[in-house]
């Protein structure tokens, strides 16, 4: 590998020029979209093309437990892990100068390990490609700075701005909202900048300290990608600052929650057109089937859409939360919002991602649902013309009802993969479970002296 700088993105070759690289980090995604992986010497990393880690990496909860394997046997055998050169960035937070590497997992057969979750998206990109498709998403990536939080027994509460107050909720839009913490804004620019990354804007959302950053639209593996480095970046910004920087999507009770908004357009591979506009620019079919697909199959995403028990915190009315699957033009009350645009933009938003899940599963289970859409070639309900807060529920009130919906879905099961589903299903049970161990402090402020 010694032409591998040659290799690299150009952003980060200008990293390392006429600079002596000290240190790659060879990383993947898990379940939870945390990077697993190892960091070595550059030296090192020159004199190899693979390197190895226990696929049980993917069996992981979020609380460092171990699931059981639903393939039986407990064995750890190793994955081989190679760089994808395409994804390679700087770590410019790093006292040495140190790049980041996204890494391929294969078994030793040479086959794509399919519990990776870079490649359960790789695997939905194909099955778009087998139908002469190219999906295009855009994503908005919401985000709360805290306080430092070192006693998970205290609330989360919003951080010191400049001023000496605590950032303000209500201020979407703000200008000066965001100037209270601007110099962890000034950070995230500065690293996005030195990673090779383009924001398309950064805005003061609805909740005290809480940010919305958008990214352009592209490739889905390569905005999966973006968002996995984007947590990272975010979260090492904040640190600097004597705040942190958090996905969680439902922080601090009485705020407004963190979305992951996943805005949808597919493109024919042989034209370039977007299938959802026809020649004189109307809505074609498949842009309503796009839409049925969503309807029909989202409840059984919504596992991977909302992974945590904190996800559900989320889904609640007036909050600004999606808690339906309507759709409607230009309106944001509905799960699924077709934004103003011209027709070659045409697209359909998913409002019901939240920006806790792992992105590649995010956007994998989204893709999904409109893929079985096209395939089936049903129709939508009739657009929602109002206020859709208020519809009826439609969707799963905790984690453990999105396992079963998921767990009972033959076509989402089909097109994520059997593997992947019941390794996904393990971990999430092992983590709910856990979680109905713990006893909260509205038990025992309510319960322990009145029942």
């Amino acid at each position: 590998m010694s032409d591998w700088i040659d290799r690299l993105p150009q952003a980060a070759r200008d990293f390392v020029a006429g600079r002596r690289l000290d240190e790659v980090e060879c990383i993947l995604a898990d379940i939870a979209g945390v990077a697993r992986g190892k960091a070595m010497p550059a030296s090192k990393f020159a004199r190899q093309d693979k390197f190895y880690l226990p696929n049980s990496i993917f069996l992981q909860t979020i609380t460092g437990e171990w699931a059981d394997n639903p393939a039986g046997a407990f064995t750890e055998p190793d994955m081989i892990l190679t760089p994808d050169f395409s994804t390679a960035t700087a770590a410019p937070w790093t006292a040495d100068w140190t790049l980041q590497v996204i890494h391929d997992a294969h078994d030793q057969q040479g086959n794509p390990v399919p519990i990776a979750p870079r490649n359960v998206l790789k695997r939905i990109v194909a099955l778009y490609a087998e139908k002469g498709w190219k999906p295009v998403v855009a994503p908005e990536m919401e985000f709360f700075l805290v306080a430092r939080n070192i006693d998970p027994n205290q609330p989360i509460i919003p951080p010191m701005g400049r001023t000496g107050r605590r950032a303000a909720a209500k201020q979407a839009y703000s200008m000066s909202a965001v100037d209270e913490y601007g110099k962890v804004i000034d950070d995230i620019y500065d690293f996005a900048e030195a990673q090779g990354f383009e924001i398309d804007g950064i805005l003061q959302e609805g909740g005290a300290g809480q940010v919305e950053i958008n990214l352009n639209h592209g490739d889905p593996v390569a905005l999966a990608d973006e968002i996995f480095y984007f947590k990272r970046l975010i979260r090492e910004a904040a640190l600097r600052h004597d705040c942190f920087a958090t996905f969680m999507a439902k922080p601090i009770e009485g705020e407004p929650g963190s979305a992951m908004h996943l805005h949808h357009s597919i493109i024919d591979a042989k034209t370039g057109r977007n299938i959802f506009s026809d020649e004189r620019g109307a809505e074609t079919p498949q842009f309503l089937h796009f839409i049925a697909g969503m309807q029909k199959h989202l409840p059984a995403a919504v596992a991977l859409l909302a992974p945590y028990v904190n996800s559900y915190r989320r889904y609640v009315p007036d909050f600004a939360a999606p808690i339906n699957l309507e759709w409607g033009r230009d309106n944001r009350t509905t799960g699924l919002r077709v934004p103003i645009s011209p027709p070659e933009a045409r697209r359909v938003e998913n409002r019901l991602a939240g920006m806790d899940c792992n992105p590649y599963l995010g956007i994998a289970a989204s893709l999904a649902c409109g893929y079985l859409g096209l395939v089936e070639a049903e129709n939508p309900r009739a657009e929602c013309l109002g206020d859709a807060y208020m519809s009826e529920d439609e969707l799963p009130y905790n984690l453990g009802d999105a396992l079963d919906i998921m767990s009972e879905s033959a076509p989402m099961r089909g097109v994520l993969g059997e593997e992947f589903t019941a390794v996904y299903e393990s971990v999430k049970r092992n983590e709910y479970k856990e979680f109905l161990q713990v006893i909260s402090p509205w038990e025992r402020e309510h319960l322990l002296l009145n029942v």
